[in-house]
């Protein structure tokens, strides 16, 4: 409570002759809140984030970034960031997510957002330059996979690896990097799927940008293809993925001249992020009991189930998420 009467009084003396009111309009995964500030001729939104906790100066930083690569994100008005608090432009309140499952059946809206979101990403990733945000190195790849055993497998499941298993997974982590770290390299959103981006006059509205990072060319394509949230059957994420490929050879994008080759990197790319992810809603769950996230999960590990039984080098990790799962290997053929 004290937050919001913080936030008011700002508002009052950066809105000083306006008459308001405030309603919650979003909360993330983070402790990031966002409040609708209803005038009487438009609406703005108030984003807090509490100091402690979270920073808003990349935020700020970001939108100005991505903004000037010519992309749809808020309009920043005013800030305070010593208080941690911001205020936008309001995009509205129609998520992809909601718009898509709105309208499943209308194949042209379908396809005509997904372009549109494909084509955003190549506008920032054409605006890329070294320097200017964060490395995704090792590190921070090897760090974010390492949230997998530590929260999914650890805390969530409560099963303790062997020496053996530990072995593999570490094995899998440094396959996955060494291809990752050989991609072209871009401006990264981190987190650019159906729920940060929102259906507004110029698609997509683009938001929760804060975590940009510059890393591989894959990583954004797969967050939005092989979302977390809403699933597409693989000849539909060819198809995208195919069109987003083509699009950035045209931009002269670092991406393989080879569409296989650059598949084979979406999808390993792809196996990062699954790892992170269940491993980021576990944490959600168990350390913040957003155990909204919990519904999520399965999607995350049938995308990683998949790739892993698609590529030999990855057959350990399948083996693994197998003895997990007490389910029984598959007898087959392998080609």
């Amino acid at each position: 409570m004290q937050r919001l009467e913080q936030l008011n009084d700002w508002l009052r003396t950066i809105l000083p002759d306006a008459t308001f009111t405030l309603a919650p309009a979003s909360a993330d995964a983070s402790f990031r809140r966002y409040f609708r500030v209803t005038l009487n001729d438009r609406t703005l939104i108030a984003m807090d984030a509490p100091p402690p906790q979270e920073n808003c100066t990349p935020f700020v930083h970001v939108a100005e970034v991505f903004s000037e690569s010519g992309v749809h994100v808020p309009q920043l008005l005013a800030k305070n960031l010593e208080q941690g608090f911001l205020l936008l432009s309001d995009m509205g309140d129609t998520t992809y997510l909601s718009a898509l499952n709105a309208n499943l059946q209308d194949a042209k809206l379908v396809d005509d957002l997904y372009r549109d979101a494909w084509l955003a990403l190549v506008k920032i990733q054409s605006a890329s330059r070294p320097g200017v945000f964060p490395v995704y190195d090792e590190a921070l790849l090897t760090r974010e996979m390492q949230l997998f055993p530590d929260w999914y497998i650890a805390k969530h499941l409560q099963i303790e690896l062997d020496a053996t298993q530990k072995l593999a997974l570490q094995n899998t982590f440094n396959l996955l990097n060494q291809n990752i770290l050989a991609q072209g390299q871009v401006f990264v959103h981190r987190d650019y799927h159906s729920r940060n981006l929102m259906l507004c006059d110029n698609n997509p509205g683009i938001l929760d940008f804060q975590d940009a990072v510059y890393g591989a060319i894959s990583y954004d394509l797969v967050s939005l293809l092989k979302d977390a949230y809403i699933y597409w059957e693989e000849e539909q994420v060819l198809d995208w993925a195919v069109r987003y490929w083509q699009a950035a050879k045209k931009a002269n994008l670092p991406v393989p001249q080879d569409f296989a080759f650059f598949y084979r990197d979406f999808e390993w790319m792809g196996a990062q992020r699954h790892i992170k992810v269940l491993g980021i809603f576990a944490r959600l769950y168990h350390r913040d009991g957003k155990e909204a996230y919990l519904k999520d999960m399965p999607l995350v590990m049938q995308h990683l189930r998949k790739v892993c039984a698609r590529y030999e080098e990855l057959r350990p990790l399948l083996k693994l998420l197998n003895q997990l799962q007490n389910v029984q290997a598959q007898v087959g053929y392998t080609f």
